[in-house]
């Protein structure tokens, strides 16, 4: 789905249209309708007809990571006087029926998580005949032009996890052992897989069972046990990462930790420094646009991308020099 000119031209007519509309309603002599968008303007909230918009995520229940992103697309539906419908599940056909839920209800735009993308591409095809805007966010970079979707908004895994295993090479990292906490997760393999291409040491897969905490704990720390020459683990999610601290005290492991994404604990771990550093992908701004784009669509005709290009929200290194500055943030579940 790509913008051409004969879909630009709505757009200009549209912003045309709203322009003169404004400028009726500012000359009028205070009739209802002037003063409520006045009033809203001044909010700080779209005035534009009430829309629905379903997101429906790959995200386990209980993951702080996901509950960013919800909050992020929760501020973009208020102010954008959006009814928001919000979904998950972590079982990729029944994400699939999660979105065939909100086709049946007719929602005015989709943005969705294409951590299996091959589960999801009929639906999504569904949804795309049925008239139905889609966006991608967080997960399907490689995809989302193939399955029709209009943007994505996330970060590049592959080039995210050549950034951490560059700086780990830096830091004299010999042996690295990467965590992956849902297997055949694409966005978590292309993370590890980066790792890999970069790190100047040894790199160890190890998959994991996010959803079951004390199993992620005992593997683990087993594996830790198993070959004290791992130096490095490298998680992909803040839970993970905070689980293998205690792994890393249980085998009596000099092993240092570094991870992907954050939540606030993850940020004090940063600080108190038995976390190194976490590799930021702003998830609150990947909701955030996520919705915010379909409005502007349904309402401008915009393109966010320009139809062709990934907004990246990532990657950024947090660490002690630049902790303090996201940890107000982070407190507030924002970061």
């Amino acid at each position: 789905m790509n913008p051409t000119t004969g879909r630009l031209a709505p757009a200009i007519a549209l912003a045309a249209a709203v322009t003169l509309t404004l400028a009726g309603c500012s000359s009028s002599s205070g009739g209802k309708k002037a003063e409520e968008s006045a009033q809203n303007a001044s909010a700080g909230k779209a005035d534009t007809p009430r829309i629905t918009i379903a997101m429906v995520t790959h995200a386990p229940s209980g993951d702080t990571f996901w509950d960013t992103i919800r909050k992020g697309a929760e501020a973009a539906a208020a102010k954008d006087n959006v009814k928001l419908i919000y979904s998950n599940d972590e079982t990729a056909g029944d994400q699939a029926n999660l979105v065939q839920n909100a086709i049946d209800q007719k929602v005015d735009g989709i943005a969705v998580t294409l951590a299996k993308p091959d589960a999801l591409k009929d639906v999504v095809a569904k949804a795309e005949q049925a008239g139905i805007p889609v966006v991608g966010l967080n997960a399907g970079l490689s995809v989302w032009k193939r399955q029709g979707l209009l943007s994505f908004f996330g970060q590049d895994e592959s080039v995210s996890g050549q950034a951490l295993g560059t700086r780990l090479t830096g830091t004299g990292a010999k042996h690295a052992l990467c965590v992956i906490q849902s297997q055949g997760d694409v966005n978590l393999e292309e993370r590890c897989a980066g790792v890999k291409k970069t790190f100047g040491g040894q790199t160890e897969i190890l998959n994991v069972n996010g959803t079951d905490m004390p199993s992620v704990k005992s593997t683990i720390t087993a594996k830790l046990r198993q070959n004290p020459d791992i130096d490095q683990v490298v998680t992909l999610g803040a839970p993970i990462a905070l689980t293998a601290v205690q792994s890393v005290s249980e085998a009596g492991s000099k092993a240092k930790i570094a991870t992907f994404d954050l939540n606030k604990e993850l940020v004090a771990a940063v600080q108190k420094g038995t976390i190194e550093f976490a590799v930021d992908q702003q998830p609150y701004l990947q909701g955030y646009l996520a919705v915010d784009s379909l409005w502007l669509y349904k309402n401008n005709g915009n393109y966010s991308g320009g139809g062709e290009a990934p907004v990246l929200t990532g990657p950024a290194f947090v660490d002690k020099s630049n902790v303090a500055q996201v940890a107000a943030f982070a407190a507030k579940g924002t970061r």
